[in-house]
């Protein structure tokens, strides 16, 4: 135990031999969390690159609405209109009635179109079915023989638009049904029979494979067809949120190709008889339209560039009708002819948000031909996007177990921000889809499984540490041995404190004159107990010297109430001491008083020793006065002798 005249330093950490300890023990915990790090970084790379692969609704569904968002962020400008759209809009139908309309008055909008220069007119109305209003029509209506005979005289208005058809520019609209579509995809494809155009394959694509596929056709009725072979299918490539981003160029019927309106009315603007579909293995690559190379998707699918809505786009049927269109305005022009009314259930979602009519898509697609302005998700892209899966979850993952948290966040946050610049610069400048939301959930989640891993291993080792060393030395302490390490380096600072000593009075007498066994045995179950109370009170023990206790307050922490804290814990320690040694004593074992010496005063704590090894200690006077108090009750018969300090 301390005397006067001792040093007047106080070791606040265990023994220098627990820190020479501490590094190997570090070093171990460190490789066994280091291959469970990685363990951990190649399972999660491994799942999201299934994940990859399987791309389940979900993922879809973000990367869609990424290249929804950069379509409103950039939409595409619009040049001079190269397609015009004639819309049956609601003024129309409030002007000629409601639809459908009688063919004659079809008839009439196509003569008009055609008269004033049209190029090539598209319809994007399904003539299915026959006029409601002929002549054998009204028959079944009517079975009076004078009203049969009348009717007869009467001109057939689907002849009538049949007429108007032939040897015009005109593609009617056909309806592919899923009904009955079959699997066959092996095998040559052809165009059906007696259609305008040939459809020639090129490279090593099985367009059979790839084509959207469907089990009939809704086609215009026959008188309607045999004036004009060029049909052209209206349906779209609806995603499963119902937005429609692409046009298919070509579809399929069991062996038979079939043009979608908007290829078949470039067809015809080009002067062409063939279609080439190109493509390899994995897909279609393009589809040539005469001297037109039209980039695809593997599906054969035109992505749409969305410009802003224009209402001027749009010239009312009624204007046509009525004679109030300039004819500049439509010679030359591609026309389309199909309808915004709502209640001809022809619009369709866009990934705008907004609503627009089902011809709007078609003219959209034939701009972007026309222009060359082509959206594409290039073949290598999804390759790409899992390799960047796959080191980025690998890297981010390790780099997140063994970095602080801050900084696996910035680096974290970092990564998203250059995934993100990377993605709108290909949009914005390539014209390339890029998925950043694959990459940015793998890693995001990837963050926060080995971020609370490496949580979890700290607090772990902290605990292993704790359980460890709190056999040698005061919890307090050992939590502040294994403390982030910018605390552990050499020097000190100026810090009050206070200081709690103990011993026993004849304790090396009783040693030497009784059975060392009891002696210890009675010491530990003190030592236990006097450590106890040192504990509850958050003090820190420093060590033991033989049957002595040095007890501290605020080192390595500081404690705003550490003197009350070091009073009230002498004040314990002397109960218990007293208790305990009449306790001995009527068990027939001599037992001396326990001495205690209290102060405060301000020290030097902190790291001392050389680069290699180092200690925590206190220096200063007030621990020699701590000491020298505790020795001052021998000679003034006291227990306790507490200072003013």
């Amino acid at each position: 135990m301390l005397r006067l005249g001792d040093t007047p330093h106080l070791k606040l950490h265990p023994p220098m031999y627990l820190s020479s300890v501490l590094r190997p023990v570090q070093k171990l915990l460190k490789s066994a969390s280091g291959f469970r790090a990685g363990v951990l970084a190649l399972g999660l790379a491994s799942a999201w690159l299934a994940l990859c692969l399987l791309d389940p609704l979900p993922l879809q569904s973000l990367r869609l609405a990424q290249f929804d968002q950069f379509q409103r962020w950039y939409p595409r400008v619009q040049g001079h209109p190269t397609v015009q759209i004639i819309d049956i809009d609601e003024a129309s139908l409030r002007a000629y009635g409601q639809w459908p309309w009688p063919r004659s008055r079809i008839a009439e909008l196509v003569e008009r179109l055609h008269a004033q220069g049209a190029r090539v007119i598209g319809l994007d109305v399904l003539l299915s079915e026959p006029d409601r209003t002929s002549p054998s029509a009204m028959a079944q209506l009517w079975q009076s023989p004078q009203a049969l005979t009348w009717l007869q005289q009467l001109p057939d208005p689907d002849h009538k638009l049949a007429q108007s058809l032939r040897d015009k520019p005109v593609v009617l609209g056909s309806n592919l049904l899923v009904q009955g579509a079959t699997d066959d995809e092996i095998g040559t494809l052809s165009a059906p029979e007696g259609a305008p155009y040939r459809i020639v394959v090129s490279g090593s694509a099985q367009p059979r494979a790839w084509l959207g596929a469907y089990g009939a056709v809704s086609e215009p009725i026959p008188v309607l067809v045999s004036a004009t072979r060029a049909l052209g299918a209206l349906n779209s490539s609806a995603d499963v949120d119902g937005v429609v981003r692409r046009v298919p160029l070509m579809l399929r019927v069991g062996p038979l190709a079939m043009p979608s309106l908007s290829a078949e009315t470039m067809r015809l603007a080009q002067g062409a008889h063939n279609y080439q579909l190109r493509g390899t293995t994995a897909g279609l690559q393009d589809v040539r339209i005469g001297s037109l190379v039209v980039p695809t998707n593997a599906r054969g699918e035109v992505w749409l560039h969305y410009p802003p809505i224009d209402a001027s786009r749009y010239l009312s049927a009624a204007q046509v009708l009525g004679g109030a269109v300039m004819p500049e305005r439509l010679r030359g022009q591609i026309v389309l002819v199909g309808s915004s009314a709502a209640g001809l259930s022809d619009l369709r979602a866009s990934p705008t948000g907004q609503l627009v009519p089902g011809v709007w898509t078609h003219a959209l697609a034939i701009e972007q031909m026309l222009e060359g302005h082509y959206l594409t998700r290039p073949s290598w892209a999804p390759g790409l996007e899992a390799i960047l899966v796959w080191v980025g979850v690998v890297s981010l993952s390790l780099l997140a177990i063994r970095l602080p948290v801050r900084g696996s966040a910035i680096l974290l946050l970092t990564t998203l921000a250059a995934m993100a610049t990377a993605a709108w610069w290909s949009f914005t400048q390539q014209q390339w889809l890029l998925d950043m939301t694959t990459p940015a959930v793998a890693l995001v989640a990837s963050y926060a499984i080995a971020s609370s891993l490496h949580q979890f291993m700290v607090e772990r080792q902290q605990r292993w540490l704790r359980s460890a060393f709190s056999r040698y030395v005061s919890p307090n302490r050992v939590a502040h041995l294994i403390a982030p390490t910018e605390k552990l380096h050499l020097g000190g600072q100026r810090q009050v404190c206070s200081f709690v000593f103990t011993d026993l009075e004849g304790f090396t007498p009783m040693l030497e004159a009784s059975d060392p066994a009891s002696v210890v045995s009675a010491l530990n179950e003190y030592l236990e107990q006097m450590l106890v109370i040192v504990f509850k009170h958050e003090g820190t023990l420093d060590r033991f010297v033989g049957d002595a206790m040095v007890v501290l307050f605020s080192a390595p922490e500081a404690q705003a109430d550490h003197r009350q804290r070091a009073l009230d814990c002498a004040l314990e320690m002397d109960r218990f001491a007293t208790r305990y040694a009449t306790q001995l004593q009527e068990r027939g074992v001599t037992w001396g008083l326990t001495r205690v010496g209290v102060h405060s005063g301000e020290v030097i704590v902190g790291n001392f020793g050389g680069k290699t090894l180092f200690d925590s200690r206190a220096l200063g006077a007030p621990i020699n006065t701590a000491a020298r108090l505790k020795t001052v009750n021998k000679h003034l018969g006291s227990r306790m002798c507490v200072s003013k300090a």
